[in-house]
C-alpha cells in the first residue's frame, strides 16, 4: 500500500506545482520612466475568463499558460501585447499616445460595452456575504471589486464618447483639426453632468465652453502633458 500512497502524493504535489507555476507576475511602467502604472487592464487574449488589473504600485498577477498572449490597456496609452514564452516576472512598458478623438456618429451601430454580459463572473465574485469571510478578504474577491469599479468607469467614459462626439461638437463650434481636439479634451464633460442634464443643457455648455476657450492665451489652448492620474479603484 505504501507505494500507492507515494504515487498519489507525488501526483498531487506535481498538480499543485503546475497550478502554482501558471501564475505570471510583473509590473507595468510608463515607457522610459520609473513611473509605475496603476489600474492597467490586463486580459488573456486566449482565455476570456483570465483578466486582472494592476494595483496601486503597478503590480499584477494573472493565471496564464505559455503560448498565450496578454493584452495591456490603459486610457491615453498604446495598447501593448505580451506573448508569454515563460513565467518569469515581467516588466511591461506602455507608450503614451497622441490623444486622438474617437469620432462616434449619431447613427453609429457600434455595440456598447456590456461588462455584465462579457464578464459575469466578476460580478459574482465581487458580492459580499456577511457570513463568508472569503468574500470580504480573499484576493479574488478584492480584485473582482476593483475590476467592477473599472468596468463602471469604462462604461461611463464610453457614454461620454457617444454623446460628446466630433460630429455633434463640430455642428456647434467652428473649430477643426488639432484645435477641435484640444477643445474637446480640455472641456470634456463628466458622466455625472451628462446624466443629470438634457441635450439643450449640453448645447449651452459647449457654446459657453467655446467662448472660454477662445479667451485663453494661445499656450493655454494646447493639451497639457499627459500624466497617469486615472481613477483610483479601491477594493472597498
Amino acid at each position: 500500500m505504501k507505494p500507492n500512497y507515494l504515487i498519489l502524493f507525488s501526483a498531487l504535489f506535481m498538480a499543485g506545482t503546475v497550478n502554482a507555476q501558471s501564475t505570471l507576475k510583473g509590473t507595468v511602467y510608463e515607457s522610459g520612466k520609473s513611473t509605475r502604472m496603476p489600474n492597467v487592464f490586463i486580459r488573456d487574449d486566449n482565455n476570456k475568463k483570465q483578466i486582472t488589473i494592476t494595483d496601486d504600485k503597478g503590480n499584477f498577477s494573472i493565471n496564464v499558460e505559455t503560448g498565450h498572449t496578454l493584452i495591456f490597456e490603459s486610457p491615453g496609452y498604446v495598447s501593448d501585447t505580451l506573448y508569454v514564452t515563460n513565467l518569469a516576472p515581467k516588466r511591461v512598458e506602455m507608450v503614451t499616445k497622441t490623444i486622438a478623438l474617437r469620432q462616434v456618429e449619431v447613427t453609429s451601430t457600434r455595440q456598447s460595452f456590456d461588462a455584465h454580459r462579457e464578464y459575469p463572473e466578476i460580478y459574482t465574485k465581487s458580492k459580499v456575504y456577511p457570513l463568508s469571510p472569503s468574500s470580504w478578504f480573499s484576493k479574488d474577491a478584492r480584485d473582482a471589486r476593483r475590476l467592477k469599479k473599472y468596468f463602471k468607469h469604462e462604461e461611463e467614459e464610453r457614454h461620454v464618447d457617444e454623446v460628446f462626439n466630433v460630429t455633434y461638437v463640430e455642428s456647434l463650434v467652428p473649430l477643426r483639426g488639432q484645435e477641435l481636439e484640444n477643445f474637446m479634451t480640455l472641456y470634456r464633460p463628466t458622466y455625472a453632468f451628462l446624466k443629470n442634464n438634457n441635450g439643450q443643457s449640453l448645447t449651452v455648455y459647449i457654446n459657453d465652453s467655446y467662448k472660454k476657450f477662445m479667451t485663453l492665451p494661445a499656450d493655454k489652448r494646447t493639451l497639457p502633458k499627459l500624466t497617469n492620474t486615472g481613477v483610483k479603484l479601491s477594493d472597498q
